[in-house]
């Protein structure tokens, strides 16, 4: 007799991990977003010194291949063109006297460049 019983996998791991300080960027984001937003997006458009930049905007709309995470404060996407430069990444939100931002720890990237605005892989 066959063995009828199937195995659940696993839900599959996101792309990019986004810490407590991340997840609440984009629930501040969220809450003044224009009103066609539904939810934050990240992307590495090519540009900067090393040829990847990282940007975060508002999205009005899903594509089809982008990765959606959801968060306790809004959707999450990841850039469908984006992810392979992203997997196994960690994004978080750091604010200091001076400055404040989106910082990944990205183990893609093979270099950036001396400002920190854009990097390799």
């Amino acid at each position: 007799m066959a063995d009828t019983d199937t195995k659940a996998r696993p839900a599959p791991k996101a792309a990019v991990l986004l810490t407590e300080r991340a997840e609440q960027r984009v629930a501040d984001l969220m809450a003044k977003a224009p009103e066609d937003a539904i939810g934050v997006k990240l992307s590495t458009p090519r540009r900067g010194c090393s040829g990847l930049a990282y940007s975060v905007d508002y999205v009005s709309e899903e594509a089809r291949f982008d990765e959606k995470i959801e968060t306790p404060g809004g959707v999450f996407y990841i850039d469908g063109a984006s992810v392979l430069y992203l997997i196994g990444s960690t994004m978080d939100w750091v604010e200091d006297d001076f400055s404040a931002g989106f910082v990944f720890e990205n183990p893609n990237a093979k270099g950036a460049c001396g400002c920190g605005e854009s990097f390799m892989v």
